[in-house]
């Protein structure tokens, strides 16, 4: 299997940022503690906390995405991803934090970069094993039209509103937009 590279993830993105090089970093670290490589499709499972720019990183050298079912957002704010190993049962936390960065690249966004996609892994990130329950494998769900605007909807997301069922957006007043 072809290894993914940084310049991979840039062509994702559009682009290259500190951010994506720590999502980099922070996948491919992961990845090694888990033995893993890319997912074809379930095998691993990424949850991630947060959805800036190192998300997509996760997305390409990972290969878990929102519509195989196998990427889970948690709102949180952290640089901080968990991957799940279906194959092993194995949990893997992985946290960004940069400790190791010089002072004077703080103001220099290329040199941000540079440092740390070459630093030692240890001043970027750090790893460790967790124990999680196995996430639920993506399901297929069924949809029906919303009863106000007939737009397709999952059907676990509609909401019944006086006998209609009806999208979230319709039934919290605001319909699909126009």
């Amino acid at each position: 299997m072809h290894v993914l590279t940084y310049e991979d993830a840039v062509r994702f993105h559009g682009h290259s940022c500190p951010g994506l090089a720590l999502g980099y970093r922070m996948t491919a670290a992961v990845l090694a503690v888990l033995g893993a490589t890319r997912a074809g499709d379930e095998e691993l499972v990424a949850i991630v906390e947060n959805d800036a720019c190192g998300v997509d990183a996760v997305q390409v050298v990972a290969g878990c995405s929102f519509g195989k079912g196998n990427l889970v957002f948690r709102d949180y704010g952290k640089q901080v991803y968990t991957l799940f190993s279906r194959r092993t049962g194995r949990g893997v936390r992985v946290v960004g934090h940069r400790k190791g960065m010089p002072a004077d690249l703080r103001e220099d966004r290329e040199a941000r970069v540079r440092w740390i996609l070459t630093a030692p892994e240890a001043d970027v990130v750090s790893c460790r094993e967790v124990v999680i329950d196995e996430p639920p494998a993506a399901r297929l769900q069924r949809s029906a039209p919303c009863a106000a605007c007939g737009e397709s909807v999952m059907e676990t997301r509609l909401r019944d509103v006086g006998g209609r069922l009806l999208c979230i957006p319709c039934a919290e007043g605001a319909g699909p937009p126009s």
